[in-house]
């Protein structure tokens, strides 16, 4: 029978993922040669070029992109052999998880996050990489081992629970005149409208709930300032007179350190639910799965966050209301 080196299949996991002799000997912690070498005996074993030359980058053949699910399967097959079948064992795993998440939810719940890992897997650690619209395929490839956020679509190889629905609410500063002024005159749509509002960018050519929602009543807001994230846009309405339209657990959980007076939207807003993602050879895992169950628990008890939130802030100074 014969037999190969099942060293190999880590090194062509970080061969299909990085595209790279070098970027992969860097991963595996080796030389640029020595991993050269370990392509040629790649090759050998499986019969098939695995990686030709176009231009100037490295491309993967058929064979190699028929591989490429298999093999990460099998990697982390055999990485859960090392785990613990129970939790019991969680306090000696070493690992760090990376989750692809929206600004808000590393600020708002980080913290509650990080608490919990350390109560149970002391030794692990946590990374937040920014929400992106542009890179599907990172669960899948294992560069990533949560997604959360509003996506409408994910990869069909992976695995997606709703976590909440949250409501759009507005967030102004204290003393705001569009809140200042409404026992006299009350909030309106077209009040509303009128506004100066900051925005938070989106996907290219897609607009925004709000300005859908306007629209169908034949208004239009005056976006003064565009941001990344309704962390940001948070950050802009405590500071100037700006209307921020931001999910409600953030606006909530931000309000007490920020100085933000928050209020119902004037108009019905459709939103997206808030998704998490990941990737099913991840299903047995009991790490991953204990972070999958930390992550909907944490998310769903908005006033732990809001408590973190509130007294990490508490000895900041209070903004100041312009002049």
């Amino acid at each position: 029978m014969n037999t190969y080196d099942l060293n190999l299949l880590t090194a062509l996991d970080a061969l299909l993922a990085t595209g790279s002799v070098t970027a992969a000997a860097g991963r595996m912690h080796l030389s640029t040669p020595a991993m050269s070498h370990t392509l040629a005996r790649i090759r050998e074993t499986f019969g098939d070029p695995i990686l030709v030359r176009a231009g100037r980058k490295l491309v993967p053949t058929p064979r190699a992109l028929a591989l490429a699910e298999p093999v990460r399967a099998l990697l982390a097959q055999a990485q859960a052999l090392r785990t613990p079948a129970d939790g019991q064992g969680l306090a000696g795993i070493r690992r760090r998880f990376v989750v692809r998440a929206p600004e808000g939810i590393a600020v708002v719940y980080g913290a509650s996050l990080s608490c919990a890992l350390e109560a149970d897997m002391p030794l692990a650690a946590l990374q937040f990489l920014p929400e992106t619209h542009d890179d599907p395929g990172a669960l899948r490839e294992g560069r990533i081992d949560l997604d959360v956020g509003s996506f409408r679509s994910t990869d069909p190889e992976t695995e997606a629970v709703v976590l909440s629905q949250q409501a759009l609410v507005g967030a102004v500063r204290t003393g705001h005149p569009l809140l200042r002024s409404r026992r006299k005159t009350p909030m309106t749509v077209q009040r509303f409208a009128a506004a100066r509002h900051v925005g938070v960018t989106l996907r290219p050519g897609e607009a925004s709930a709000v300005d859908t929602a306007l629209a169908a009543l034949g208004l239009q807001r005056q976006v003064a300032l565009l941001v990344p994230s309704a962390f940001s846009a948070a950050i802009a309405a405590s500071r100037i007179d700006l209307v921020a339209c931001i999910p409600e657990r953030t606006a909530r959980a931000l309000a007490g350190s920020l100085g933000l007076a928050v209020f119902t939207l004037p108009v019905p807003v459709h939103t997206e639910p808030m998704r998490m993602a990941w990737h099913p050879r991840h299903n047995a895992d009991p790490a991953h799965r204990w972070l999958r169950e930390c992550v909907q628990r944490v998310l769903n008890a908005p006033r732990r966050a809001m408590s973190a939130v509130t007294s990490l802030a508490g000895s900041a100074p209070k903004p100041k209301s312009p002049r």
